[in-house]
Formats: structure tokens, C-alpha cells, sequence
């Protein structure tokens, strides 16, 4: 039963509020621990002695959090409570955060990676049910929210992070800042524990089998996976991408920050269109269709363009309030809005997991993923082999004429006077491929006609003489 009906008008209104204010301040902070390490992870990386691949797991570090801890949040909220969850939640998120800020040791930054991204994926399936349960007639409504909150702070970490560490001269400051906004962030949490609701118990693990056997569970698993691969590769990546392409490390932030920046429009607008629609299939195709334009653009387009290519992938990322809102529209219960928010976001994490890590193999094994891409698609394909021609055999008896003709169009081939009952019988004629010059017929007599251009190869004939000819 949610809080807001066992208070009075007042205090109802006053817990509204302030479940809004712990809902947005919460959804800030549950991207922070991602994005702020894409415009630094060639300082990082540098910094903290890791390879491409220890950075590919770096960046691959969310979507497996999210995905093992994520799984286990329904059962965790039914046993320590909704709200206590999210306080704690935002507390190891914090702490996390504060210890990778701290140390100057690869696996122990990897490891206190993990326990923020812990406290990330509790909220991102434990904030879809409280707004369920707290909010059930302004489902719509409140998931804009969420997600408007959630790409600010998505949008904050990713523009913020290099201003800050050119300031202070540190990358360990710039990321030390976001553990003090996670900290706030607990502070609404801390007085609505007088407000924890009743936990159901209730048929615990039938949600979860149903949704086994659920179509439209595995449909939006697959969605979440597929969205989340990109929104990850590109948080993760697209700064060094950028940077492999001639861009300085300030205007790669400032792309990447454009990139987030365009996702708090994106998330108002795409849940607005989308609930106009009975069926939601053509919202997604459309967003397809940005994705694919795109990838295509920042794939083949000069390297200068790759603002506008952004902004068409910034639009497809509307792929991620539309998952998020169906998780609202499809279920009725709370409990079925956990169940279905767990395996969606725990499957789909798994499926998505390989990307970040494949491209930071791609980016190792290439030095540089998208330019070297480019560079192999532009590069002139060699011409095939010919096969060799045999020269023709030498014949007996006459003498060939040299062709006098430097700039000859075609060469006329004849059997000469004396072998063939007194006159010359044209036997073909020979196109050369632009200007160029014919060699005179050697002695013994044989023709070798060599025809120039870019693909330059001797072709001969058995004949007793050659002349030049200009027609």
C-alpha cells in the first residue's frame, strides 16, 4: 500500500513532495559513476597503468552490475524495505565513488567501481517501483521525471568532469565531487524511513516465473539490452573515439556533453509522443532509424561532422524513457513493476554486457577503432593479377616497320607483303588504352603490343608486321 493514502491531506501533500525531491535527487546520481569516466579514461588509463582492455572492463563494469545486482533487488526491497533499500543504495554508491577517487591502484579503482555501480543498480529498478506504488495514477508523468533527472545527471558528470580536473590539476578531485552529490542525495531518504510502506511477501518468485515465459518480458529485454549497449559504448567511448580522430580532449567532452545534454529533451519529449500511440512499435522504429543515420554519419562521414551524427544518436537514445515507461504502462502492481523492472534490466545488461569490452579489444588490436575503420574502407584496393600472356612464336621472313608515332591511338596488325599473295591483309586491329607508345616489332618477327595505363600488360599476337595508326 503506498504511504501517501495512510496520511492526511497535509502531511500527504508535504510526503508527496519530498518523495518527488528524493526521486530526482536519487535519479541524479544513478549515472555519475559512468559517464564521469569517459572524458578521462585516457587519463586514467595512464594514470592507473591500464591497458585497453582493463579500460574495456572498466567500461563494461556497468552493465554487469547493473545486471547481477539488479536481479536481486526485488528480493532485497521485500527484505529490508523500499526505502531503506534506496538509502543504503545511494550510501554504497557514495562511498564507492569516494574510494576510487582516492586510490592510485588499477584493480582496487576497478573494485570500488563495482560497489558505486552496486548502489546504481539497486535505484535503477527500485525508483520504477516506488513510482509505481507512491504515484499509480501519474505513472507517465512521474517516469518523465525520473528520466529528465536521470539524463542531467547523466548530462552533468560527462560536461562537468574535465572542467573540473583542469581546475584542479587532479582527475582524482573530479571524480571525488560526484560521491558529495551522492551523499545529498541521501538526505530525503533519511527522513521518509518513518514512512517505509507495508511489504507484500506475497507470491515472491511467481512474478519472476511468469516472466520466464513471458514474450513481452524477453521483448523488453532484448530492447533494454540493445539500447543499453549503445548508450554504454558511447558514454564509455565516444570521447576516445573522438580523440582518435584529431579531437583535442576539451572538444571531445564538449561532444560527449552535447550527446547527454540532447538526452533531457529527448527524455520530456519521446514518453510525450509515445503515449499517443496505442501501440508503441512505431516510436521504436523511428528511434531505429536515428540510430542507423547516425552510426552510419560517424562511420563514413569526415571526422569534422561528427556533431551533427551525434546529435542524430543523441535522438535515438529516446530508446531508454520508452523502456522505462512500459515498464509503467504494462504492469499493475508494484510488485509486477519490480518483477518486470529486474528481469528486464538484469537480462538486457547481459546482453549488452560484450560491447563496451569488444570495442575496447577493436580499439587495442586497431589503435584506434573508428579511424582505422575509415582509413581501411578508403584505402585503394590493389588491381587482381593478371595472368601473364605468352609471346608469340617467331615466323619467318620479312622485316617490321618501327611506329613512328609517339601518341598513338590504336595499332593496326597485318601480315606483311610477300606471304600473303602480294598484299597486306589487315588481321585486326589493337585499341590502346590512352596515349602511349607501341614497340616495334622485333626480328625474328613477333608483335609484342604493350598497352599502357593503370593497368599496363603486354598482350601479343603472331603476326609479320605492325603499323601505327592515329584514327
Amino acid at each position: 500500500m503506498t504511504v501517501l493514502a495512510q496520511e492526511s491531506r497535509g502531511s500527504n501533500t508535504r510526503l508527496a513532495w519530498l518523495l518527488v525531491l528524493g526521486i530526482v535527487l536519487a535519479a541524479l546520481n544513478l549515472r555519475t559513476g559512468v559517464t564521469s569516466v569517459g572524458p578521462l579514461l585516457d587519463q586514467l588509463a595512464a594514470g592507473l597503468g591500464m591497458s585497453s582492455v582493463g579500460t574495456g572492463l572498466l567500461t563494461t563494469l556497468p552493465v554487469l552490475a547493473f545486471a547481477s545486482v539488479g536481479a536481486i533487488t526485488p528480493t532485497l526491497a521485500r527484505r529490508i524495505g523500499e526505502h531503506r533499500l534506496l538509502l543504503l543504495a545511494l550510501i554504497t554508491l557514495g562511498a564507492g565513488l569516494l574510494v576510487r577517487s582516492l586510490v592510485g591502484s588499477a584493480p582496487v579503482f576497478l573494485v570500488s567501481s563495482a560497489v558505486a555501480l552496486s548502489g546504481g543498480a539497486v535505484g535503477n529498478v527500485l525508483i520504477p517501483t516506488l513510482i509505481k506504488r507512491h504515484f499509480p495514477a501519474r505513472t507517465g508523468i512521474m517516469t518523465t521525471v525520473y528520466t529528465t533527472a536521470l539524463a542531467v545527471g547523466t548530462m552533468l558528470a560527462a560536461a562537468a568532469t574535465v572542467p573540473i580536473e583542469r581546475a584542479a590539476g587532479d582527475w582524482h578531485v573530479a571524480l571525488g565531487v560526484w560521491a558529495a552529490l551522492a551523499l545529498v542525495a541521501a538526505i530525503p531518504w533519511l527522513a521518509l524511513l518513518r514512512s517505509e510502506p507495508e511489504r507484500d511477501t506475497g507470491s515472491r518468485d511467481a512474478g519472476i516465473r511468469t516472466l520466464l515465459r513471458s514474450r513481452l518480458a524477453w521483448m523488453i529485454a532484448i530492447y533494454f539490452g540493445t539500447q543499453s549497449m549503445i548508450a554504454y559504448i558511447m558514454f564509455g567511448w565516444l570521447a576516445a573515439m573522438l580523440t582518435d580522430n584529431g579531437y583535442t580532449t576539451p572538444e571531445a567532452g564538449l561532444i560527449l556533453g552535447v550527446f547527454t545534454a540532447l538526452n533531457i529533451p529527448v527524455s520530456i519529449v519521446v514518453p510525450m509522443v509515445a503515449s499517443r500511440f496505442r501501440d508503441q512499435r512505431p516510436p521504436v522504429v523511428g528511434l531505429v532509424a536515428f540510430y542507423a543515420v547516425g552510426f552510419l554519419g560517424l562511420w563514413f562521414a569526415p571526422a569534422s561532422t561528427a556533431m551533427v551524427w551525434v546529435v542524430f544518436v543523441a535522438v535515438g537514445m529516446g530508446s531508454f524513457p520508452l523502456a522505462l515507461m512500459m515498464l509503467g504502462l504494462r504492469t499493475r502492481t508494484p510488485e509486477s513493476t519490480a518483477a518486470l523492472s529486474a528481469f528486464g534490466q538484469s537480462a538486457g545488461y547481459l546482453i549488452a554486457g560484450a560491447g563496451p569490452l569488444l570495442v575496447g579489444v577493436l580499439r587495442e588490436t586497431t589503435g584506434g577503432l573508428v579511424a582505422a575503420v575509415r582509413d581501411d574502407l578508403r584505402r585503394p584496393r590493389r588491381p587482381a593479377p593478371h595472368r601473364p600472356v605468352r609471346r608469340p612464336r617467331p615466323l619467318s621472313g620479312g622485316r617490321a616497320r618501327r611506329c613512328q608515332n609517339d601518341r598513338v591511338k590504336s595499332t593496326v596488325v597485318t601480315f606483311p607483303s610477300g606471304l600473303t599473295s602480294g598484299r597486306s591483309q589487315i588481321v585486326g586491329t589493337v585499341p590502346v588504352e590512352g596515349a602511349g607508345t607501341v614497340s616495334s616489332c622485333p626480328r625474328p618477327l613477333s608483335i609484342l603490343l604493350i598497352t599502357p595505363g593503370p593497368t599496363s600488360r603486354p598482350t601479343g599476337a603472331r603476326s609479320a608486321a605492325c603499323r601505327c595508326s592515329t584514327a
